[in-house]
């Protein structure tokens, strides 16, 4: 087993950080908005308002889900086109009052079902990276599992984009780049080395911004976690509007 694929394994381990873990243990007054206002409601995208560090963020996951009545309800934490409406939705929300947006990703893609696609899945990705791109606030990222495809890229295209040590990004899986690639599933571990999905591959790449450490207990990840968030949103707070957007135009441009 490649060192890539190790990352793979610890991105998609059962047992590491969640969503509600991340909610309950990082904000305090959390309550969730519902609802893309076009009469849908993804349960994949958790999201709401809370405090953080004293102030309040809007604050935006994908959810998995536990038990498995909810896991399929939510597609394993694969969000469908209402669930892109509702992130864009909260994300203007979040200019409108001058809230800072803390986005937290593991989702393995958008998700493919028939029904997604008749209900404009890519159109609602597309429209959700413009929104979230334009938004004028501070807008951090943080992938603590997988971070698949498109359907990741959607909630990674603010400021910054931060990896948790054991997590990927990439434009798709190991398996689905060996099947398309080679037509050979069982080569994962090879294509996990090619895609260069590793937090340390893709921040020699200027990919994303810094690695969090994961290290000890959970909550020793969320003080981590809770740590650097609070640097670089101060920093991020300090540009006048015009210097975040043109910053943060400038920083996919050199992509």
């Amino acid at each position: 087993m490649t060192d890539a694929m190790e990352t793979v394994r610890a991105a998609r381990a059962s047992d590491k950080l969640s969503a509600h873990y991340l909610r309950a243990h990082l904000f305090s007054d959390f309550v969730e908005l519902h609802g893309d206002r076009q009469g849908a409601d993804d349960p994949a995208i958790v999201g709401g308002i809370g405090l953080f560090a004293g102030q309040p963020v809007t604050v935006i996951t994908t959810s998995r889900g536990h038990k498995l009545e909810e896991r399929l309800a939510k597609h394993f934490g694969q969000p469908e086109p209402a669930g892109y409406r509702k992130a864009a939705r909260l994300v203007k929300d979040a200019a409108r009052f001058k809230r800072p947006v803390l986005l937290f990703i593991d989702t393995a893609g958008a998700f493919p079902g028939k029904e997604a696609e008749y209900a404009g899945q890519g159109q609602a990705i597309a429209q959700c990276l413009t929104d979230i791109g334009q938004a004028q606030t501070p807008i951090i990222s943080v992938i603590f599992g997988e971070g698949g495809s498109g359907g990741a890229l959607a909630l990674a295209c603010g400021d910054e984009l931060w990896m948790m040590e054991n997590s990927m990004y990439s434009v798709l899986s190991p398996e689905g780049f060996s099947s398309i690639l080679w037509k050979d599933a069982s080569r994962a571990a090879e294509a996990a080395e090619l895609l260069g999905l590793t937090p340390e591959s893709l921040l020699k790449g200027q990919v994303i911004e810094g690695v969090i450490k994961q290290e000890g207990s959970k909550s020793a990840q969320c003080r981590e976690i809770s740590r650097v968030l609070e640097e670089e949103l101060a920093k991020l707070q300090k540009l006048p509007v015009s210097s975040l957007l043109n910053r943060r135009y400038e920083r996919f441009r050199k992509f």
